[in-house]
């Protein structure tokens, strides 16, 4: 079981690192998931998902070697102090309650709302 799901985060970082760095693939041909996929989606599926945007993350953390560019330059900084102190779980948890309580919002991507409902208020409190 465990297995299976490293394949599925190992596989999921693939396609979004291939539809990233594909300089065929213009912006509107890649998908956006909504509240819709994720709350159809199976526990595993929402944790490869948050997995993926996680070692994305981490990959440009790690590229800029402690030295991480300013804000107006990425949001991955801004994405990591504001999601401080979360993990996986407490994510797709929110991401949970969120979409449960907002069934009519179903169409909004699942990074929007994980930005303006966690990152947001996160770099708010952490200030």
């Amino acid at each position: 079981m465990l297995m299976k799901l490293k394949l599925r985060a190992a596989m999921a970082v693939g396609c979004v690192t291939l539809a990233m760095v594909s300089g065929t693939l213009r912006a509107e041909e890649i998908p956006l998931i909504t509240g819709k996929q994720w709350t159809e989606s199976s526990e595993q599926t929402k944790k490869a998902y948050l997995v993926g945007i996680a070692n994305l993350a981490q990959v440009d953390i790690a590229f800029h070697a402690g030295k991480p560019p300013a804000d107006s330059q990425s949001v991955i900084p801004r994405l990591a102090r504001g999601l401080k102190g979360q993990t996986l779980d407490t994510v797709r948890e929110g991401l949970d309650r969120w979409y449960a309580a907002h069934s009519d919002r179903l169409q909004r991507p699942v990074i929007e709302t994980i930005w303006f409902e966690m990152v947001v208020p996160g770099l708010q409190s952490n200030k």
